[in-house]
């Protein structure tokens, strides 16, 4: 499998869309409400795709597939670097794989290849991810890609505690 992360483009807005008002991932991530398509629209207008400008970083993880002449590529989800911290060169990590993808390695490729940019060309010394206590899946996809557990957080959604799951440049 052939993973590409490529900044987020306007043709994005269904995908988007789904994955954004899709309830079930509330728990784990920032948002606790449905978002309008012209929200999403707007939120892509607005994206540089420079972390430096806009603070954090979405990418659309895609499969690519096929020869040179006849390229197939399929959206399977995003992911970000977002709490960017340009001083103490760090930033936290975050990983959406859409239902049907999920159990195909996807986000082990997708996190290697975003770590991979995040230490190499932006330089960054330390990436994080804060997951919660009962979400076991991701907690061993971190453990397995070298993240340390450093620091619970006690009550930090209504769900569950979390966990600070942290990984520094080599």
């Amino acid at each position: 499998m052939k993973i590409n992360l490529r900044k987020i483009e306007p043709t994005d807005l269904p995908y988007l869309y789904q994955w954004e008002n899709d309830a079930s991932a509330w728990a784990d991530g920032n948002n606790h409400n449905p978002l309008s398509q012209k929200d999403l629209r707007d939120y892509i207008a607005s994206s540089t795709g420079d972390i430096y400008r806009d603070g954090q970083l979405r990418l659309i993880i895609e499969e690519v597939s096929g020869q040179e002449s006849e390229v197939s590529r399929e959206t399977l989800g995003c992911a970000d670097l977002f709490d960017f911290d340009a001083r103490n060169r760090k930033a936290a990590i975050g990983l959406y794989v859409a239902p049907e993808a999920r159990g195909r390695g996807v986000g082990t490729t997708a996190i290697q290849a975003l770590e991979e940019y995040a230490f190499t060309h932006l330089d960054l010394r330390l990436i994080y991810a804060v997951i919660a206590t009962n979400n076991k899946a991701c907690a061993e996809l971190f453990r397995a890609l070298g993240y340390v557990p450093s620091s619970v957080l006690k009550a930090w959604t209504l769900e569950s505690n979390a966990i600070i799951w942290q990984k520094q440049k080599k």
